[in-house]
C-alpha cells in the first residue's frame, strides 16, 4: 500500500472511504479500467476501521438463502453479488490466509408458526439454492447439537454446506494492495466543493478530481446533502453490539428473521479468527451519532432534526413488528440486560445460561439505517445517490457482500461521466462472474 502526502495534484476519480465499500471500487478501477490517477482517502490511520474492521461486523457473506427478511428478487441481487467476492477470496487464499474461513450456515425456526414460514419460504427460495438443505430435529442434531438439547419446540432449519466467513478488514487491505490506487491515510475531508472539477478540503490541503465517490457509510448522506443532493433522505442510525462465548457453535446459525426489518434477528456463530470464540449478535440500539465510539459524530446528525424526520420516525415505530424490535433491543442495554439478551438466544442454545456469555466492549459496529423522509418510510438495504460526475453510498447490510457488485456498478457510472476511458467487461467477467 503507498501512501503519498502531497495534496496539490489532480486526479481523475477520487474515491473518499477506505472501508469495504470504497477498496472495492479502487480495485475494480484499477484493475479493470483505463483511468489513469485514482486516489484513496481515509481518515484513520489504516484501512477499514470502523464497520469494516474485523470486530465491527457479522462477518457473513450473505447469500440470500438463510436471510429470511430478503424477498425473492433481492435474493437473487444478494446471491450474484455475494459468488463475486465469493470467487475474490477463494483465488487471493493463498495471498492472505486471514480472507475467510468456509464454514455451515443455517436458519432455523423454532415452533409451529415459524415452521409453517420457512417451508413457503424453502418452497420460493430452492430453486435459487439448489444445494440448500431442509432438515428436521434429528438431522439438525447432527450438526450443532446444542440446538436441540432441552429443546421441546417442533424445529426446522435450512442449511447450506457453502458458508463464509468473511474477514472484511483483511479483504479490504486486499483490495487495496492488488490495486494501483494512491492512497491518503490520515485524512479527513471537512467540505466538497465544485467548480470546472471537485475541490476536497482536507486539514492537510487541497485534492481536486474530476469525479468522487463518497463510500463513507454515514457520512456519505452528510457530504451529499452539503452539495444539495438526498434532501429527500434522513438517518435512522442504530448501533451494533456482540456478546462472545467459547466453543458453543462450530457453525453460523441465524434465527427466522421478519419481513420488513431490515435489521437482523439474533444469531451466532464462530469467529473469523478465533473460531473456537462464539460470537452472538448484533443488538440494536438507536443512537444520536453516525459512528460508533466516536460521539462527537452526533453534531453531525443535528442537520437531519426536522420535522419531517421525526414524522417518518414516528409513523416507521408506529409498526409492531419494528416497534417491538427496537424495544426489545433497548433492555439489552438496562442494568442485568444480558440476562434479558440470554432469553434471546436461548432460540438458538437452549441450554446457554448467563455464564457462558460476555459482552465484547472493543466489538460492533453502527448501522447507517436510511429513511426516506418524503415517502415516509425506512429504506431496505443501500441507497446510492448519483449527482453530477459524483456518486454517494450509504451501504449498510448486505453492502459488505456484495461490494464488487456495488464497484461494478459504480465503475460503469464513472467510465460514462468520462466518455473517454474503457471498462474490460470481459476480463472482470471471467476473473469475478
Amino acid at each position: 500500500m503507498r501512501s503519498v502526502k502531497r495534496m496539490d495534484d489532480n486526479y481523475d476519480v477520487a474515491i473518499i472511504g477506505g472501508g469495504i465499500t470504497g477498496t472495492a471500487l479502487a480495485y475494480i478501477l484499477s484493475k479493470y479500467t483505463t483511468i489513469k490517477k485514482i486516489v484513496l482517502i481515509e481518515k484513520c490511520s489504516s484501512i477499514a476501521q470502523v464497520n469494516s474492521r474485523t470486530s465491527s461486523n457479522s462477518q457473513t457473506l450473505h447469500f440470500g438463502d438463510i436471510e429470511t427478511n430478503y424477498t425473492k428478487e433481492k435474493a437473487v441481487i444478494v446471491r450474484d453479488g455475494a459468488q463475486m467476492v465469493k470467487r475474490f477470496v477463494e483465488q487471493h487464499r493463498a495471498i492472505n490466509q486471514k480472507l475467510y474461513r468456509k464454514t455451515k450456515k443455517m436458519v432455523i425456526a423454532v415452533g409451529s408458526a415459524e415452521c409453517a414460514q420457512l417451508e413457503q419460504r424453502y418452497a420460493e427460495i430452492k430453486q435459487l439454492f439448489p444445494k440448500l438443505q431442509r432438515l428436521n430435529n434429528d438431522a439438525i442434531a447432527k450438526i450443532e447439537p446444542s440446538l436441540t438439547e432441552g429443546r421441546k419446540e417442533e424445529l426446522l432449519a435450512l442449511c447450506s454446506d457453502d458458508g463464509y466467513a468473511i474477514n472484511y478488514q483483511k479483504l479490504a487491505e486486499t483490495f487495496v494492495c492488488e490495486g494501483r490506487a494512491e492512497t491518503l491515510l490520515n485524512t479527513t475531508v471537512k467540505k466538497i466543493t465544485k467548480s470546472d472539477t471537485y475541490h476536497i478540503e482536507t486539514e492537510r490541503g487541497i485534492i481536486d478530481a474530476a469525479v468522487i465517490v463518497v463510500s463513507a457509510g454515514a457520512y456519505s448522506l452528510h457530504f451529499a446533502q452539503m452539495l444539495g443532493y438526498g434532501k429527500e433522505y434522513a438517518l435512522f442510525p442504530c448501533a451494533g453490539d456482540f456478546y462472545y462465548g467459547k466453543n458453543l457453535l462450530k457453525n453460523k446459525v441465524y434465527t427466522f428473521q421478519i419481513k420488513g426489518i431490515p435489521f437482523a434477528a439474533v444469531h451466532g456463530d464462530p469467529d473469523v479468527e478465533h473460531p473456537e470464540i462464539t460470537r452472538f449478535g448484533p443488538t440494536a440500539l438507536v443512537v444520536p451519532w453516525l459512528e460508533k465510539r466516536n460521539i462527537l459524530s452526533a453534531l453531525y446528525l443535528l442537520p437531519y432534526l426536522r420535522w419531517r424526520t421525526i414524522k417518518t420516525l414516528i409513523k416507521a415505530l408506529k409498526e409492531k413488528g419494528l416497534r417491538k424490535f427496537i424495544l426489545r433491543n433497548f433492555r439489552y442495554y438496562l442494568p442485568f440486560g444480558k440476562y434479558a439478551y440470554i432469553k434471546a438466544l436461548r432460540k438458538i442454545i437452549p441450554n446457554l445460561k448467563g455464564s457462558d456469555i460476555k459482552k465484547d466492549k472493543t466489538a460492533g459496529g453502527l448501522r447507517p439505517q436510511v429513511m426516506d423522509i418524503v415517502k415516509q418510510k425506512l429504506v431496505m438495504g443501500e441507497v446510492k445517490i448519483t449527482g453530477d460526475n459524483i456518486i454517494f453510498n450509504i451501504t449498510p447490510s448486505p453492502g459488505a457482500s456484495i461490494c464488487l457488485k456495488n464497484a461494478e456498478k459504480d465503475a460503469i457510472d464513472i467510465i460514462r461521466f468520462f466518455g473517454k476511458y474503457k471498462l474490460n467487461h470481459e476480463q472482470l467477467k471471467k476473473d469475478l462472474h
